[in-house]
C-alpha cells in the first residue's frame, strides 16, 4: 500500500465506541476515576478499535534494524558491527526483547531495514533498502525514493501481520548509531536546539557527546530538512529503520490498531508519521520516557504521556513489550470487571 493510500485510511477516533466505554467504566465497581490513566487508556483503546469490550489476543512486537553512515563521526561507544550480531541475538531469543515479549505474550518480528551485511536467516524479515545509510553529517542520509520505499517497507510488514493476527502493535528498533539521526528528526521537527535533544545513547563519555552534538548540528546545517514534511526530514537526516517504523506505525493506524511507541528512536519515527498524517497521533500510547535526554520534548510535541518512566535506555521495543502488559491490564478491567447493577452493589454515597 502506497504513502498517499495509508494516510487517506486513517480516521478519527470512534467516538460513540469511547463514550460508551466511558460509560461503563463509570458503572464499574469502583469510584469513578480511582484507576486513573487505566480507565483513559481503555477509553481509548476501545476509541482506537472501535470496541467497547475491545481484547488484545494477538500482540506483536516489531524490532526493525538498520546502519548509519554517521556512526564514522564518532558517535556511538559501540561499532556498528554490532547491529547484525544483535540482530542474530534476537534470533536465537536472547536479548531482552526475547524475553519481555514472552513476558507479555508477544510475538517479535525481526526486520533488516538497511543492516551494512547481509543477514541471510528465516527468522528475519528482508526488507533491506541499502547497506546502511550515508553519513548525514556530510549530506542526506537516503534519496527521497528511499525514504518512501522504507516506510512503504515497513507499513508491509504490518499488513503481513494483520494476516496472521494483531490486536497492538508495539515498535522496537536496533542500530548503532541511531540516537543521533533520530535527535537529528527530533531537533529538526521540534525546532528545538540540539543540545536539549542530544544525549549519551549507548553510553558515550563527554567527548563522545560533544562529538555527537557537532555531528547533528553539521547534519542540521548540511541538510536543512524541511520540519514541514516528513519526508524530506527522514531522507536527510533519517535512518531506514526508523523509516520503516514509522511506515509500521502508519499501517497500524490504518487499520485501527493500538500502537505503542518505545523510545527515543521509535518516537521519532512516531514523530515522522505525525508529520505525514497527523491524525496518527491519537493511535499511538508512550509506553515509557526514555533516559535519552530530548526524549521528554519529542512526547510532548506529540501530546503523549508516558506510561513508565524506568530510566531505560535500551531501544528493541523493551519499553514497549512492558506497555502491553499495562494496555492488556487496562482493557480487561473494561471487559470482566462487574459493574454495580451486576455484581448487586449499591453506588449510592
Amino acid at each position: 500500500m502506497s504513502i498517499q493510500q495509508l494516510i487517506a485510511k486513517i480516521q478519527p477516533l470512534d467516538e460513540a465506541a469511547m463514550q460508551a466505554a466511558r460509560a461503563r467504566q463509570d458503572d464499574l465497581t469502583k469510584p469513578r476515576g480511582s484507576l486513573g490513566q487505566l480507565e483513559d487508556i481503555s477509553v481509548k483503546i476501545a476509541g482506537i478499535t472501535g470496541e467497547v469490550h475491545p481484547k488484545l489476543t494477538h500482540k506483536v512486537v516489531t524490532t526493525m534494524a538498520g546502519d548509519h553512515g554517521v556512526v564514522a563521526e564518532g558517535v556511538s561507544a559501540y561499532p556498528s558491527e554490532v547491529t547484525p550480531q544483535m540482530v542474530m541475538n534476537f534470533v536465537f531469543g536472547g536479548a531482552a526483547i526475547n524475553v519481555l515479549s514472552q513476558h507479555v505474550g508477544a510475538r517479535v518480528i525481526i526486520v533488516d531495514m538497511g543492516v551494512a551485511s547481509e543477514l541471510d536467516h528465516p527468522a528475519v524479515v528482508n526488507k533491506k533498502i541499502a547497506l546502511g545509510t550515508k553519513n548525514i553529517a556530510q549530506g542526506p542520509a537516503m534519496t527521497r525514493a528511499q525514504a518512501i520505499q522504507a516506510i512503504e517497507a515497513g507499513a508491509a510488514v504490518v499488513e503481513a501481520e494483520l494476516e496472521k493476527g494483531l490486536d497492538i502493535l508495539a515498535t522496537g528498533d536496533m542500530g548503532i548509531g541511531n540516537t543521533t539521526p533520530s535527535a537529528a528528526i527530533a531537533a529538526a521537527i521540534t525546532g528545538r536546539s540540539v543540545q536539549e535533544i542530544a544525549g549519551r545513547g549507548t553510553g558515550v563519555d563527554d567527548e563522545g557527546l560533544q562529538r555527537k552534538i557537532t555531528a547533528i548540528q553539521k547534519a542540521l546545517d548540511v541538510n536543512h530538512p524541511n520540519a514541514e514534511d516528513g519526508l524530506d526530514t527522514l531522507a536527510k537526516v533519517g535512518g531506514f529503520e526508523i523509516g520503516g517504523l514509522a511506515g509500521a506505525i502508519l499501517a497500524a493506524a490504518a487499520h485501527r490498531k493500538p500502537i505503542l511507541i518505545d523510545g527515543f528512536i521509535s518516537t521519532a519515527a512516531a514523530m515522522v508519521a505525525v508529520s505525514l498524517a497527523p491524525q496518527t497521533r491519537h493511535y499511538l500510547i508512550a509506553a515509557h520516557r526514555s533516559q535519552e535526554l530530548g526524549h521528554q520534548i519529542m512526547l510532548e510535541w506529540l501530546g503523549l504521556e508516558p506510561l513508565l518512566d524506568l530510566g531505560l535506555r535500551l531501544g528493541e521495543g523493551t519499553g514497549a513489550a512492558l506497555g502491553i502488559s499495562l494496555v492488556e491490564a487496562a482493557c480487561k478491567i473494561l471487559d470482566e470487571m462487574a459493574t454495580f447493577s451486576e455484581a448487586g452493589v449499591s453506588d449510592k454515597e
